[in-house]
């Protein structure tokens, strides 16, 4: 799907269509988070990126002390 961004005020917005917002259960209410990667925009509910936020960083930190944990499980 390609977009073109809407004037709003002196701002700039992106309209997201009705079954777009059905699929992914958000409405006007919902908190947004939006972040970069320096080539593009990613929008998720705040629950969603908090959520994968605490997944990247569990797995990180299993990474940088599994040797650890590991004879903490023996």
């Amino acid at each position: 799907m390609v977009k073109r961004l809407t004037n709003i005020g002196n701002s700039l917005g992106l309209i997201i269509e009705r079954p777009i917002l059905d699929l992914l259960g958000i409405d006007q209410e919902t908190d947004l988070e939006i972040t970069t990667d320096g080539k593009g925009l990613f929008v998720e509910p705040v629950k969603l990126a908090k959520k994968e936020r605490a997944l990247r960083s569990g797995k990180r930190m299993m990474k940088t002390h599994a040797e650890t944990l590991k004879k903490l499980a023996e």
